[in-house]
């Protein structure tokens, strides 16, 4: 890492300048050089050396092709990748437009050809010369080139009529639709139309006969293509920085005072962190993917825990650490960038005839054939290996060692299987958000919540269903609480209520669909209380009543509170009123909410019974099979 020295002149009359040097190889070593070019600028002379204008023109972009869509919609519309293509595909498939019906908004969305139809670039002009005036429109269409191994199957992604305007659509698409058809009709239409042209004026100012320094700003003279639409950009460029500087208007030979030097000094950083948008376009530099598979390239490495999105940058997980290393150990050849990319060209010209197919898997399989054998053999074993550390197990006092399971690293007491003890492995800095190491998570960051039941301290734990806070007290206290997106979820209220089955406190507690009732002591009792229906079971020697439940997925049903001896459920509200035809003690309500009507029937299909002209029930709603899925969610 290199240090580097930065000043800004500030005349008294104008804004600063930064410097510029001419001399590319110059650079201020240390701090004491620093100091020495500060006393000789402080006393020299500060002349304006030369005034330049020139005009500048910045060229429209080409229309999407699916990797730069995914890249814009990541930056301006913060959408994942396969979020965006997902919209695509709705836009592309059809959208009911009122009395024009179903109609495609936009062309085919997987594609890597920058082509269009020549009827869609005749509609397209027509429509610039109208909207915007003949001197926005070229004198001929604009035609842009396809990358060199571009497939070249489908146009560019456009809209289906450059007359569709977003306010025209608008009435017919939800907000994230209408936003994804917007970028796409807007950069379209952009890519048919004049440069925008700028006034680019650079100001060289002497210091003395040793130094010189440079100011660069652009004016905006004609907007052309930027009416309609600007790219994104993942990080401030040159041509930012010029824009956004007002240079004052001075001349040649003027004399300027100086005002105040200040010199910064900079350290050189890093690569930044992959975003979406930067990961899918360094997949498309490097020829790694088709169109078809950089949404689900985002998706997979997500969902395997390889990564995680923190401020929409990914941060490789210990568990993706752990994979690479042993994949690229084990299969150097295979997992390397220049492979993957050649693999991608195979495939193609597999595709187009040139290759066999079966040539190009005997190529690969000699290979990958020997290593597999050599994987099998030689590869680490993780789940075996534990990295020895300084922390003491608070149960027996034994070292522990850092252990690697399936929802990553952690803490694990040396003395298993006699001592069991684990625990939560702190995260560095960086991958708790903090740059600065802010945002470090302590040893324990949640020591300050105390369990309800012994007054412990809580820690932090990881489960199959994410991360959770479980008592400092296990085995003897085995009391845990979810943590919320907001926030750790609080604490059980109890109630003067007390558990029918084991006479202990009550308490209201939170689950996955909200707040229940059951036993404080759980999970030793697992009583829970049930909102009642008031009715009794109808089937013969039960006893229960038909009680409110919630199956795995959510859904309310109801069934008899003596499951599971009696396995009576309904997916329609029972309520009391005896039916008119049989007589059995309750009706099912449906309510249809196309025609805003609630209809009662008989439970008992063999009476039929049904108040109003709606169709019965599907008998599936009916009586709806008893699985272990549908038992009681807490």
């Amino acid at each position: 890492m290199r240090g580097f020295t930065k000043y800004q002149i500030l005349p008294s009359r104008h804004r600063g300048f930064d410097d510029g040097v001419k001399k590319s190889e110059f650079h201020i070593k240390d701090e004491a050089t620093a100091q020495g070019i500060l006393k000789e600028l402080e006393g020299s002379n500060y002349v304006v050396s030369e005034v330049s204008t020139k005009e500048k023109k910045r060229n429209p972009v080409p229309p999407f092709i699916t990797s730069k869509l995914q890249q814009e919609a990541s930056r301006k519309l913060r959408f994942t990748a396969k979020r965006t293509m997902q919209i695509a595909q709705k836009l592309y498939e059809g959208v009911e437009l009122g009395s024009e019906g179903a109609v495609g908004l936009i062309t085919y969305m997987r594609t890597d050809s920058t082509r269009v139809a020549d009827s869609a670039l005749g509609e397209v002009r027509d429509f610039i010369g109208s909207q915007y005036g003949h001197n926005y429109l070229p004198e001929k269409a604009i035609f842009y080139r396809s990358k060199k191994d571009a497939q070249d199957a489908h146009e560019a992604i456009r809209p289906t009529s450059a007359d569709r305007t977003p306010d025209k659509v608008a009435p017919y698409l939800e907000k994230d639709a209408l936003a994804l058809y917007r970028l796409i009709w807007q950069r379209f239409v952009a890519s048919q139309m004049m440069p925008a042209i700028f006034d680019q004026t650079t100001i060289d100012i002497a210091a003395g006969e040793k130094y010189l320094f440079r100011a660069t700003g652009s004016v905006l003279k004609f907007d052309g293509f930027l009416a309609v639409y600007e790219e994104g950009k993942d990080e401030k460029d040159e041509e930012d920085d010029e824009r956004a500087a007002k240079l004052p208007k001075v001349e040649k030979g003027e004399e300027l005072k100086l005002n105040s030097l200040t010199p910064n000094q900079h350290f050189t950083e890093p690569p930044p962190r992959f975003t979406e948008a930067t990961l899918v376009k360094a997949l498309e530099e490097k020829g790694i993917g088709r169109p078809s598979t950089y949404a689900s390239i985002m998706s997979v490495i997500q969902d395997r825990k390889y990564v995680e999105k923190l401020e929409g940058k990914f941060h490789p997980t210990a568990l993706g650490i752990i994979v690479n290393d042993l994949l690229v150990e084990s299969f150097a050849d295979i997992f390397s960038v220049e492979y993957t990319a050649r693999m991608e060209e195979e495939l193609d010209e597999v595709e187009d005839g040139k290759l066999k197919w079966t040539a190009a898997l005997q190529d690969f399989y000699g290979k990958f054939a020997v290593d597999l054998v050599a994987a099998q053999k030689h590869m680490r074993d993780i789940k075996r290996q534990e990295i020895l550390t300084d922390e003491v197990c608070e149960k027996c006092g034994s070292k522990m060692a850092i252990k690697f399971g399936r929802f990553g690293e952690f803490l694990a007491c040396t003395n298993y299987p006699e001592c069991k003890s684990t625990r939560e492995l702190a995260k560095p800095a960086t991958q708790n958000g903090g740059e600065g190491g802010e945002a470090a998570a302590a040893e324990n960051p949640y020591a300050d919540e105390t369990c309800e039941k012994c007054g412990r301290s809580m820690t932090l734990k990881r489960g199959r269903f994410g991360q959770f806070l479980a008592c400092t007290g296990y085995p003897e206290c085995k009391n845990t609480r979810k943590i919320t997106k907001t926030g750790v979820a609080a604490p059980p209220v109890m109630l003067d209520e007390r558990c029918p089955v084991c006479d202990s406190q009550m308490a209201i507690r939170s689950g996955p669909y909200g707040e229940f009732t059951a036993c404080s002591t759980y999970p030793e009792c697992k009583y829970i209380k049930r909102e009642s229906t008031g009715i009794a079971c109808t089937r013969p020697e039960c006893k229960g009543e038909m009680i409110v439940k919630k199956s795995k997925r959510g859904k309310v049903f109801y069934g008899c509170s003596e499951y599971p001896k009696c396995d009576a459920v309904f997916w329609d509200k029972p309520v009391a009123q005896a039916c008119p035809q049989c007589k059995a003690p309750f009706l099912l309500e449906k309510y249809y909410a196309k025609k805003a009507e609630t209809v009662h029937y008989c439970a008992d299909e063999n009476c039929g019974y049904r108040s109003g002209d709606s169709p019965p029930p599907a008998k599936k709603a009916a009586a709806p099979k008893r699985t272990r899925k549908a038992k009681q969610d807490a």
